[in-house]
């Protein structure tokens, strides 16, 4: 038995001092590799840059039905709108962000029941 561990502490101790350790090639590898994803990074932002916001053709406008006839009869010609009524009717289809005092409401929660 002692001899089997002095076999294993002399193949230990034979090991040559630079397996494990980094040479000067793998250096020049990651300075290398270090450029090569800067400069893919900033091309990859100037690409990115180019890239529109939206997608959605410009020239085809969103129309929403005022009425529940624009559904069935399908939308009447535009008219020439007045200064302002842009306005409106965004105001007019946006969801209201607060709603006003309810008759009644004291602001207590109802009991259920």
């Amino acid at each position: 038995m002692t001899e089997a561990w002095t076999v294993l502490a002399a193949a230990q101790q034979q090991v040559p001092e630079d397996v494990g350790k980094a040479g000067p090639l793998g250096l020049l590898m990651m300075v290398l590799l270090l450029i090569v994803v800067l400069f893919l990074g900033r091309s990859m932002g100037r690409h990115i840059k180019k890239v529109p916001v939206s997608f959605d053709p410009a020239d085809q406008p969103v129309s929403v039905p005022d009425s529940p006839a624009e559904l069935i009869d399908g939308p009447q010609p535009r008219q020439v709108p007045q200064p302002g009524q842009e306005l409106l009717d965004t105001l007019r289809r946006a969801p209201l962000a607060i709603e006003p005092p309810r008759p009644g409401d004291d602001g207590r929660p109802q009991p259920r029941g």
